[in-house]
């Protein structure tokens, strides 16, 4: 798969251009330029707002700001600094979503968890996924939620630098920051991160009680898991870490870097009918009247 945060060069057009053919209307160019970096856009929204619904209609948002703004790309910057800080505004200054509103903490977060029973799980037969996919549901959930106790910024640095591998100086300039101050607040979110789930968490700590199978059917009895509507996991699924680099950093990471693992091991996600979908983003007016399309 195209990853944008890779140095490496890929085969085929680069996105410059790509952009340069899409500014001269040609619309074939602008769907594969944007096909390139519409999952990666997703897949940071959706650590934003937890919701894939939400993230979806994020998603679109960060687009239609990038196509309609495309004609303004000169070239000062690489095609990818442009697109992604575009996107990062999007994500620090819109209005806060649904799965925002509740969380609070993680002392709150904490208490939601051990709020939930401790249960067997449901009858396999009661079920239309096999157990193991269920599991796999609420661990992803639970553990998505819990970025949501990072403020915006630290959720955003803690997205792009831990999960997705950025470099220190693409994160940078992507952000808008000193490299520095790129590395120092990743290293508060993923202490903060850490120190949650060193205290919470089974997956990081196995002296914490807390372990997924005994809390996926409390999570289904409570509406936060929907066997019928699976929202993160998929029997055939690719994951983060299959996609996305890994950036090697400094020694303090070695405490940490087995909570970053969990969220490495997240399904890598894809927009549902994501072409359809950027067609219908297309033939919007101020879209084709932005560009000229043919």
């Amino acid at each position: 798969m195209f990853n944008p945060f890779s140095e490496r060069a890929d085969a085929g057009p680069s996105d410059e251009e790509l952009v340069e053919q899409s500014q001269n209307g040609h619309r074939a160019a602008l769907e594969e330029l944007v096909m390139r970096h519409q999952a990666w856009i997703y897949n940071i929204a959706v650590r934003m707002v937890h919701h894939p619904h939400d993230a979806e209609e994020v998603t679109q948002e960060v687009l239609i700001k990038v196509i309609t703004r495309l004609s303004t790309f000169q070239g000062d910057s690489k095609f990818r600094t442009w697109l992604y800080r575009i996107a990062v505004n999007h994500v620090l200054n819109m209005q806060r979503r649904r799965a925002e509103t509740p969380v609070t903490s993680f002392a709150d977060y904490g208490a939601a968890i051990n709020g939930t029973p401790d249960l067997d799980l449901p009858d396999p037969d009661s079920v239309p996924v096999a157990l193991p996919v269920l599991v796999d549901e609420a661990k992803t959930s639970c553990t998505m939620g819990m970025l949501l106790c990072l403020d915006r910024r630290q959720r955003i640095i803690f997205t792009l630098g831990a999960i997705l591998g950025v470099s220190d100086v693409v994160g940078s300039e992507v952000l808008e920051m000193t490299a520095d101050n790129f590395r120092q607040c990743l290293a508060r979110a993923r202490r903060d991160l850490h120190h949650f789930m060193n205290n919470q968490c089974g997956l990081v700590n196995t002296s914490n009680p807390c372990r997924c199978p005994k809390k996926t059917r409390g999570f289904i009895e409570h509406g936060h898991v929907d066997p019928a509507r699976l929202l993160f996991v998929r029997e055939h699924v690719e994951r983060v870490r299959d996609v996305a680099g890994e950036t090697v950093r400094g020694i303090e990471d070695v405490v940490e870097h087995q909570h970053v693992a969990i969220y490495r091991d997240h399904p890598f996600l894809q927009p549902r009918d994501e072409i359809r979908w950027l067609r219908r983003i297309l033939e919007r007016p101020e879209v084709r009247g932005t560009l000229g399309l043919n």
